[in-house]
């Protein structure tokens, strides 16, 4: 086996340079301990620009701006006579139309009702348009009975569409009251005669049973005309549209010609009826309805007063304004009835109504008779004290003139002094 030897290197050959690492041990520690100090204050400062930097960039980031609306959406919603209200993502309000403020559908920067909300809710989540109607507590708007649309209107925003129906249904349960009063108040009436004219068929060879019976027939027979005729009268009235060719009514001899016309039922109840009115007193509107008006007012103190009080019927001007007031000694109304006294076939006392014939008709016809004549009734009454009805009604011009010459002072005539 061969065996290779390596040369030893000869002695007069140069020596390798030093590794890098063979300076290190050289370096002056001062040196390297100003050197560090530097990069150290170098990294120091380049961790606090760095730091204020990034606040600098958090401060400037702005804020994520409201959802945008369409263009022309404020525009529409100024014309819009139902409430609008538009709801962005979060469910706050960022459009909302003046009726909707109006109803009281906010509550700050969202919607008022809960049912709104849920709805408005289901609508985002599907992007299904629903319509409903609802009946609504809104707070200090009351309670509303509304027609609701829900829409998509962007990705974020959802439009809301409320339509109050609340006057409408108020007004359809009233007409299904007043045709179901009707009928029963018609039904009465002819139940009366038809029996009537039974009896008197079966008492013809009795002629004291005719006479009653048909005396009777009578009463029924104008008991029903008198029915019908408020019933027409009601109805051209209920509209509430002022009288279209008003003239001058004098007052007095209205307040006259009503106090005449229930004389004799007063008379034969022992109740004495006066009345008291200012001079030049005259009113604007139509006198045949403002006659019946006073003429119910009065009717309705003869019927509900006792024997031997009084009835007073009183005209007086009082700034622009006609205050006839009717006033009695009756039974008086208690608190809690005063609010339905004017429904149509509302009574008081039913029993009382019936005997003496009265329709439930008379002070709804005197509230749309005011209306129609840009006037309003007050009413005061205390159960067992009576009650006084004032028909309020804006003053003609002749009336206002007289007034203010009424109210100028009066100076005495300048005399002539001779020396």
């Amino acid at each position: 086996m061969n065996s290779r030897r390596t040369p030893l290197a000869p002695a007069s050959a140069k020596a390798a340079p030093p590794g890098p690492g063979a300076y290190d041990r050289d370096v002056d520690p001062n040196i390297a301990f100003a050197f560090g100090t530097a990069v150290g204050l170098l990294l120091g400062v380049g961790v606090v620009w760095a730091w204020r930097y990034s606040e600098r960039q958090h401060e400037d980031v702005p804020e994520r701006p409201e959802p945008e609306v369409p263009p022309g959406a404020d525009d529409v919603l100024a014309v819009l006579r139902s409430s609008v209200v538009i709801v962005d993502a979060a469910d706050r309000v960022v459009k909302a139309s003046a009726p909707a403020h109006a109803m009281g559908l906010l509550q700050d920067t969202r919607l008022e009702s809960a049912l709104l909300r849920d709805l408005v809710r289901l609508v985002r989540r599907d992007g299904q348009v629903r319509e409903e109607e609802l009946t609504l507590d809104l707070g200090r708007g009351g309670q509303r009975h509304v027609l609701v649309r829900v829409a998509p209107l962007t990705s974020r925003l959802v439009l809301v569409l409320v339509e109050d129906r609340t006057t409408e249904r108020r007004v359809e349960m009233i007409r299904r009251d007043f045709v179901a009063n009707v009928s029963h108040e018609l039904k009465t009436p002819v139940g009366a005669l038809n029996l009537l004219a039974e009896a008197v068929a079966e008492a013809r060879d009795d002629p004291e049973a005719v006479v009653r019976f048909s005396g009777r027939m009578k009463r029924e027979g104008a008991r029903l005309t008198r029915l019908v005729q408020q019933i027409i009268e009601l109805s051209r009235l209920q509209g509430d549209a002022l009288v279209d060719d008003p003239y001058e009514v004098d007052v007095a001899a209205m307040i006259e010609t009503a106090a005449e016309r229930n004389a004799v039922d007063a008379e034969a109840r022992g109740i004495e009826v006066t009345t008291r009115c200012d001079d030049e007193l005259f009113v604007l509107g139509d006198g045949e309805q403002l006659l019946q008006a006073v003429n119910n007012l009065v009717e309705n103190a003869v019927a509900y007063s006792e024997s031997g009080t009084r009835v007073t019927i009183e005209a007086a001007a009082e700034g622009d304004e006609v205050r006839i007031t009717v006033r009695d000694q009756g039974v008086g109304i208690a608190e809690a009835e005063l609010e339905r006294i004017f429904e149509r076939f509302y009574r008081v006392d039913p029993a009382r109504a019936r005997s003496t014939g009265g329709t439930g008709l008379g002070l709804s016809i005197v509230k749309h008779v005011a209306a129609s004549h840009a006037g309003q009734v007050e009413v005061w009454s205390e159960p067992g004290e009576g009650s006084s009805f004032t028909l309020v009604l804006p003053a003609a011009a002749r009336t206002r003139e007289h007034d203010e010459l009424r109210a100028r002072p009066q100076t005495a005539p300048i005399q002539e002094v001779r020396p």
